[in-house]
């Protein structure tokens, strides 16, 4: 296929990668900024634009991959085209490009960054199609890249992605708390790694709510209390750990 990339951030690079190794044709990379879209443009063998009235209208698929406020505006002003139009977002549903024949979304589950590798074979492709011609092509395309293909809805991907905000995004948060802390006592974040890469390890084998432990999952008033007292100094870090101990306490119905 010949595709157009509309983006050139982390999402667009890994992916127009991963398309062209499995031999197809990126043959303009569009960003608002030149700098940005002659980057990615020489990586793939690109033309680079900056205008939308530049684009290539022959080419068989457009492929929205930018901040989610800034799809409704670009797609206003988006050429008539007959090739295939999807997004990469998982939190904008499919009739955003209802104006577009064929059209769909092709929304890869997994945090990117431009200076770190991925395999794409084992990221989660979720696609949806508004036919089951479309839906059949962005399977078949997603199962080129991943092993890991299936069919999501716009509602089951809006869901999905409010679950990794919890699990990734505030997970993270946390970690950035946990390294606070440790740094007010002169303690090394590297200390905490061995413990999360067993935790995060577990999932593979076994639920979040069985894995649970401390002294929440024990309900262990006593050193509860102690922990609270010790964070006195920190007010946000304890309103969260009283937050979150009393979800657990819940979750494990341990709640007094």
């Amino acid at each position: 296929m010949r595709i157009v990339l509309i983006g050139s951030g982390n999402v667009a690079t890994h992916l127009g990668k991963a398309l062209q190794q499995s031999g197809h044709s990126i043959v303009q990379i569009y960003s608002r900024t030149q700098a940005n879209a002659a980057e990615l443009a020489e990586q793939l063998c690109a033309t680079p634009i900056i205008d939308i009235a530049a684009m290539d209208t022959t080419a068989n698929w457009y492929i929205f991959s930018v901040k989610d406020d800034a799809l409704p505006p670009l797609i206003e002003h988006f050429p008539d085209v007959k090739g295939l139009v999807t997004h990469t977002a998982g939190s904008v549903p499919m009739n955003i490009l209802s104006r577009f024949r064929h059209h769909g979304v092709f929304y890869p589950f997994q945090t990117f960054s431009k200076e770190t590798a991925v395999d794409f074979k084992t990221i989660p492709l979720l696609v949806e199609g508004n036919s089951d011609q479309t839906t059949d092509t962005l399977l078949h395309l997603a199962r080129e890249i991943s092993d890991k293909a299936q069919l999501a809805s716009s509602d089951q991907r809006g869901q999905l992605h409010i679950a990794a905000v919890f699990a990734c995004n505030f997970v993270n948060h946390m970690y950035a708390l946990a390294d606070d802390l440790l740094k007010s006592h002169q303690l090394p974040f590297d200390l905490l790694i061995p413990l999360i890469k067993e935790t995060a390890g577990k999932m593979e084998n076994i639920s979040p709510q069985l894995s649970q432990t401390g002294p929440a999952s024990r309900n262990d008033q006593l050193i509860i209390t102690k922990h609270l007292h010790s964070l006195e100094d920190h007010p946000h870090h304890k309103e969260l750990y009283e937050i979150l101990t009393d979800s657990i306490l819940k979750k494990l119905n341990l709640q007094q």
